[in-house]
C-alpha cells in the first residue's frame, strides 16, 4: 500500500510541473513584439506631397497694433496715387511692382495701363485663372465689389502657400486680399498677404483705406 501511495504522489508532481510549463509558454508568446499593433508605423500628413501647407493655430504673423505707416508713391512710371505702407519694412522693386515685406507679411503694389475698369466678372474669369497657375495650392477664391476711402475696388480674397523660407525651408499657409483700383486708363492692384489666422484685419483695413488717387 505504501508503494502505491508513493507512486501516486510522484505522478501528481509530474503533472503539475508539465501544466506549469505549458502555462508559462503561452504567456510568453502573447507578448511577442511582432504581434503588437504598436510596432506598425503610422501615416502622417507629411507623407502627402501634394497637400497644402498646414494652417497654424497661433501663427507669428500679427502686425503690431503700434505699427507706424508712411505714404508711398512710385518714383517712376505711373505715380498718380499714394498708399500707406508699414514703416521699416524691407522694400524691393521690379518694373512697376513694389513689395514691402517683414517676417511673414507682404504688401505688394502694382500699376498698369488698362483699357477698362476691372469688374467682378473680369477678375473671376481672367485674374483667378492666372493666380491659380502661379500661387502654390491656390484655393477659395471669392470676388466682390467693395468701397474704400479711395473709391470703388474689386476685391479678390484667396489662400495659397508661401514660398519656402530661404533659411529653414518652412512653408506657411497664407491668406490674401487683392484690391483692384481703376481711374482714367490706369489700374493699381494692392495685394496684402500674411499667415492664415493672423489677426491683421485692422492693419489691412488701414492700408487699403489709405489708397488715394492724386
Amino acid at each position: 500500500m505504501a508503494r502505491v501511495r508513493t507512486s501516486l504522489a510522484v505522478g501528481l508532481v509530474l503533472v503539475a510541473a508539465v501544466t506549469a510549463g505549458c502555462s508559462g509558454s503561452g504567456s510568453g508568446s502573447g507578448s511577442s513584439p511582432a504581434s503588437s499593433p504598436s510596432s506598425k508605423p503610422s501615416s502622417t500628413a507629411s507623407s502627402a506631397p501634394n497637400a497644402a501647407a498646414p494652417t497654424e493655430s497661433n501663427p507669428p504673423g500679427d502686425i503690431p497694433d503700434n505699427q507706424a505707416y508712411v505714404a508711398y508713391q512710385p518714383s517712376s512710371g505711373f505715380n498718380g496715387f499714394t498708399v500707406k505702407v508699414p514703416e521699416g519694412w524691407a522694400r524691393t522693386t521690379q518694373g512697376t511692382t513694389t513689395v514691402f515685406a517683414d517676417k511673414l507679411n507682404r504688401v505688394q503694389v502694382s500699376a498698369a495701363s488698362a483699357s477698362a475698369a476691372p469688374t467682378v466678372g473680369s477678375v473671376t474669369n481672367t485674374v483667378v485663372p492666372q493666380l491659380r497657375g502661379k500661387v502654390p495650392k491656390f484655393a477659395d477664391p471669392k470676388v466682390s465689389e467693395v468701397q474704400r476711402k479711395g473709391g470703388t475696388a474689386v476685391l479678390l480674397t484667396y489662400r495659397g502657400d508661401s514660398a519656402p523660407d530661404p533659411v529653414t525651408g518652412k512653408v506657411v499657409r497664407d491668406a490674401f486680399e487683392r484690391y483692384a483700383f481703376y481711374r482714367q486708363g490706369h489700374e493699381v492692384d494692392l495685394t496684402l498677404s500674411g499667415p492664415v489666422n493672423a489677426d491683421n484685419v485692422d492693419p489691412w483695413r488701414t492700408i487699403s483705406d489709405s489708397f488715394s488717387w492724386r
